[in-house]
């Protein structure tokens, strides 16, 4: 009833409740100040130690001082400066001790600081009651004294140990209100514990209404000061570490990948990635753990990437890949864990796709060279258990003109729906696949030769059917080489080979589509390989040699000209014919190296010598078709300083066919030049006539056939008759190859043949021979005669 007597008759109740009013403001600043201080990063640990002290300590002083004010013993009061301000000093290095160790992180340590600081607000209030000074006798009822203290010790361990509870951002009002109640019951049953008997008062001395307002007013503002400068350090940092928060939000929702800080097994912060990832809102994650998400998630290895599995609701998975790091901050309750969480889907497609490009081919599907040899190499190796396997070297036929006529991209359509049927007439146990191009091959087991014939007709007809590509139907054909493991080769390059050569084969054959390896192919090719490589030795070394052969007037027998034949003897003394060498130098591309040096040497020796007569050169028609000729000639004109009108190039009708239009163009700047060209082997090729059109010739060359077949019947020297009026109606000269006989000659002068080439005139020799015209005279003294 004491307790209650003096709160409500010794006490003026308006400045309890300001006293109540700072006491609870105070208790809320200092609260948090406490849960800052136990996070605080070690250098700031001092700065938040003392603000929390001096905001601790004037809630307890102020809380103190203003409820001294509303006291009303019935005397005068006054108080004693220096024990005033002692016990401010006491609330503020008390309350600075109870923070620090409240705030250390060891066991019990809230509620050692608690202690400290019931200690420290028991300190304070009877050092302020020291300073209590009235005109009175004051009693002190020790009980009271007692539970007064034992009340705040009590009630500010509770306080602490409740604060620390809530965390480093939870709600703190448990423990302000066990701080509240442990400062106003030490306070009031403190003063409960005192009796004061008023004495006369003196003459002069203060009023206790006069003493109550000023303290009031200056208890009022040291506390508000103090306790503003608490709040507003304490609304700072939270505006700061607001604005951390937020740039470490900004920072985990600009990365593509999920991202989730853990402490203590919950998860603190997720971006939207993580919560598109598993298909949960990211709010909701908050309070969570990853591992409902990812299994083993304490076995990951920190500061490593481990692929693992993401469980999605409803059973289904996603592959990721997790990188964690773990974070010490220096005061947390736990160490903060991050994870980066990737969502691995797209790249795994990704090296799929990768994987199978590797093995397969991009545009059919089927598999590839890798694939195949690999195939093969199973299929033959030395666990094989099949006595035979057949090799298949397809290749399509007019699909060039597919391409030519109706573009690439029918082309690829094509190629795509016949991979489409080749894979679906396979058999258990055979094999196709695209090695680029038009070129495929096919491998299955087989028993004997013939079995393979199934294989190939089932493709054959596959490939052949025709194909309707929306805007037209096209098809094409297939050769179909074959080859046998292990009757025709025993390992894989040879084996191949061997279906290449068949495949060739059939490709050329006007009657089979389908051909197997035969030995002599095999001779023949690498006869044609080593010829070819012959070749490149023999213009290395200077093998080849020209002669020449004398062309003259039928009329007078003068000459008018020599044509050039390259020969070729190699250093054994063998003598290689030009229609054996000169198709594989064509083919190879040697042809061109070996033109230029025909053309370069016969000019030069021509340009030597003493009469100026015409030189006649051969082109083959892979040097017309080369944009470059006309520059080549006349840069080897300059060079050898022969005159243009001394050069006569010969063609073949065979060669203008092909692309008349680009011949037709290059010849007309040889021309140009001042160079004749002629006509070879005239009546031999497919449109004489138009030939003759297209192009002015300045001669027509008479196929040598035709005279050799002069005596067999009427038919050549009727052919020979309209040559030659052909010529004579063109203004054209005709000159006659293969003149051999008196009567030959006789009937081409008979006939107003222009000019003649044979071996009756004279043979090819290495040197030309102006002496010759000496026999040429008598030869058509002959002719005459006859």
């Amino acid at each position: 009833m004491r307790f209650f007597s003096c709160l409500t008759q010794d006490h003026n109740l308006w400045l309890v409740g300001l006293a109540a009013a700072l006491c609870v403001l105070g208790s809320v600043v200092a609260a948090r100040l406490f849960q800052r201080l136990r996070y605080a990063e070690r250098g700031a640990r001092s700065a938040w130690t003392f603000m929390g002290a001096v905001a601790t300590g004037a809630t307890i002083w102020c809380t103190h001082f203003v409820a001294m004010i509303a006291y009303e013993p019935g005397v005068d009061i006054t108080y004693e400066p220096m024990l005033t301000g002692v016990s401010l000093g006491v609330a503020i290095l008390g309350s600075a001790a109870a923070l620090w160790v409240g705030s250390r992180h060891f066991r019990r340590a809230s509620t050692l600081g608690g202690v400290i600081f019931g200690l420290a607000v028991t300190a304070m209030h009877y050092t302020g009651m020291a300073a209590f000074a009235a005109e009175a006798v004051v009693h002190w009822s020790a009980a009271y004294i007692a539970a007064s203290v034992i009340g705040a010790v009590v009630f500010g361990a509770l306080a602490f140990q409740r604060v620390e509870a809530s965390g480093r951002s939870g709600s703190p009002w448990t423990g302000v209100a066990l701080m509240v109640v442990g400062i106003v019951a030490l306070h009031f049953v403190g003063m409960a514990a005192m009796t004061v008997i008023p004495l006369a008062p003196h003459d002069g001395a203060v009023t206790a209404d006069q003493a109550n307002l000023a303290m009031a007013f200056a208890v009022a503002g040291v506390g508000l000061l103090v306790l503003g400068t608490g709040m507003s350090s304490h609304a700072l940092d939270l505006q700061s570490r607001a604005r951390a928060k937020a740039h470490i939000e900004q920072l985990m929702e600009g990365s593509v990948d999920g991202m989730v800080v853990e402490q203590d097994g919950r998860i603190l912060a997720a971006n939207a990635a993580f919560a598109a990832l598993i298909q949960v809102d990211a709010p909701a994650l908050s309070g969570d753990s990853l591992s409902r998400w990812i299994e083993g998630l304490d076995g990951l290895s920190v500061s490593a990437l481990t692929q693992t599995t993401l469980a999605l609701p409803g059973g289904a998975s996603v592959p990721v890949e997790v990188a964690v790091r773990r974070d010490d901050v220096q005061g947390a309750e736990a160490p903060f864990m991050i994870y980066a969480v990737r969502d691995l889907r797209a790249r795994l497609a990704q090296e799929r796709r990768i994987a199978h490009l590797a093995r397969n081919d991009a545009l059919t599907g089927l598999p590839n060279r890798a694939s195949f040899l690999e195939w093969l190499s199973r299929q033959i190796g030395e666990t094989s258990v099949h006595p035979r396997v057949a090799l298949l070297a397809i290749d399509l036929d007019r699909f060039k003109e597919v391409n030519d006529i109706h573009g690439h991209a029918a082309g690829d359509q094509l190629l795509i729906r016949i991979a489409e049927r080749m894979k679906a007439a396979l058999k258990p146990g055979e094999f196709v696949a695209r090695l680029g191009g038009d070129e495929f091959v096919a491998v299955t087991p087989v028993v004997e030769r013939a079995d393979s014939l199934d294989l190939a007709y089932r493709l054959r007809n596959a490939i052949a059917a025709p194909v309707d590509l929306d805007f037209a139907e096209v098809s094409c054909g297939a050769s179909v080489g074959v080859a046998l493991w292990p009757d025709d080769a025993t390992d894989i390059s040879a084996l191949i080979n061997d279906a290449d050569l068949a495949m060739y084969r059939a490709k050329a054959s006007l009657t089979t589509d389908v051909c197997f390896y035969e030995e002599a192919m095999d001779e023949a090719v690498r006869n044609r390989r080593r010829m070819v490589q012959q070749l490149r030795e023999a213009l290395d070394q200077d093998q080849f040699s020209l002669n020449w052969q004398v062309q003259a007037s039928v009329e007078t027998g003068e000459i008018t000209g020599y044509e050039v034949l390259l020969r070729w003897i190699r250093p054994d003394g063998a003598f290689i014919s030009p229609a054996d060498f000169i198709p594989l130098a064509e083919e190879s591309g040697l042809i061109l190296p070996i033109g230029e040096w025909v053309l370069r040497k016969a000019c030069a020796e021509a340009a030597g010598w003493a009469a100026p007569h015409k030189i006649a050169v051969n082109l083959s028609p892979v040097q017309l078709g080369h944009v470059d000729l006309p520059r080549l000639v006349h840069q080897i004109l300059l060079e050898t300083g022969l005159a243009p009108t001394r050069l006569e190039l010969e063609i073949t009708e065979t060669a203008m066919i092909s692309d008349m239009e680009r011949t037709t163009h290059i010849l007309r700047q040889l021309k140009a030049l001042g160079v004749s060209i002629a006509m070879d082997d005239f009546g031999t090729g497919y449109s004489s006539l138009s030939t003759l059109r297209a192009f002015p010739f300045d001669k027509i060359k008479l196929d040598r056939s035709f005279m050799s077949e002069l005596d067999g019947g009427p038919q050549s020297s009727a052919i020979i008759r309209a040559v030659l009026a052909l010529g004579e109606s063109l203004a054209i000269p005709v000159l006659a190859e293969g003149v051999e006989t008196l009567e030959q000659l006789s009937f081409l002068r008979d006939q107003g043949c222009t000019e003649a080439q044979g071996y009756l005139l004279g043979r090819p020799k290495p040197v030309a021979d102006d002496l010759i015209q000496l026999e040429a005279r008598t030869l058509w003294a002959g002719a005459a005669a006859a």
